[in-house]
């Protein structure tokens, strides 16, 4: 089998209409229009991004199933390119979940459902959604696979060891994060740039990270998306605003900084096991 050395990545740093699907989803087209044009081969979409994030009450008008149009809409407009777009699925009736749909060759391949699901500070996604309970990791071509996690998911890092645990090749991190909106002390702007640039490093994965800019319902969403290498290093990062960044992947610098720090390799799963085994 032959594996290609480099994948060109993106990330879409866009404000969804709160509540607005098919507005949303005529900017999707666009930007998926666009990322074709420059090659990529993986595009990001930040969390929630057809539909807005505090939606409250209106989560059920907002929700669709997998088997929605809408979604095979853009999965075909996707075409080769692996598409990672946030949504809310209706599993069945009255159950909601603070999704990603993994876009790829006209169809749906995976769809993550969030595992954390904040309600402190100003969040309340306890409140209106469902939490999900399985990882997930799609094939992007011959020898590059991706993971995903959304937002409060990389908050959790027993959450990111388990879907790093399968050696995929990047982590995908789609966010909604605003401006205090956990505290006044806490910074999102500092502390997400810590968070994925200390997982990149530490697993040898390189992180796209896709967040929102602008307003919504008294919220300013700060933006910062950015690419990060293997080694943490900052790729693309995003200035204010909406738009389109890229860089390309290495497949190679991937493999040396996992061989020279093999976190990975030496994780001891079964003694991790063992001593977690008495806790609840």
């Amino acid at each position: 089998m032959h594996y290609q050395d480099e994948l060109p990545v993106a990330a879409a740093q866009i404000n969804a209409a709160l509540g607005e699907v098919d507005a949303n989803l005529e900017r999707h087209l666009e930007i998926i229009h666009e990322a074709g044009q420059r090659g990529v081969a993986l595009l990001v979409f930040p969390e929630l991004s057809l539909t807005g994030y505090g939606l409250g009450g209106e989560v059920m008008r907002v929700a669709m199933p997998v088997e929605d149009p809408r979604l095979a809409r853009l999965a075909r407009a996707c075409g080769e390119m692996q598409t990672v777009v946030g949504f809310v699925e209706e599993a069945s009736p009255g159950e909601y979940y603070n999704a990603l749909a993994i876009l790829q060759h006209g169809e749906i391949v995976a769809v993550h459902r969030k595992l954390n699901l904040p309600t402190y500070g100003g969040l309340e996604e306890g409140k209106w959604f469902t939490h999900g309970s399985e990882l997930t990791q799609a094939e992007v071509r011959p020898g590059w696979s991706a993971t995903q996690l959304i937002c409060a998911d990389l908050w959790n890092p027993a959450l990111v060891h388990a879907a790093l645990l399968p050696r995929p090749t990047v982590l995908c991190a789609p966010i909604n994060s605003a401006s205090g909106i956990v505290s006044e002390d806490f910074s999102n702007e500092q502390n997400w740039v810590l968070n994925v640039r200390f997982y990149a490093m530490t697993y040898g994965t390189p992180v796209i990270m896709a967040n929102r800019f602008g307003p919504e319902n008294g919220s300013h969403f700060w933006g910062g998306s950015r690419i990060l290498g293997p080694r943490g290093e900052a790729l693309a990062e995003a200035e204010d605003g909406e738009g389109l960044i890229t860089a390309t992947l290495s497949r190679t610098a991937i493999a040396q900084a996992r061989f020279e720090l093999p976190t990975l390799r030496d994780a001891d799963t079964p003694l991790i096991r063992e001593l977690m085994a008495g806790y609840r």
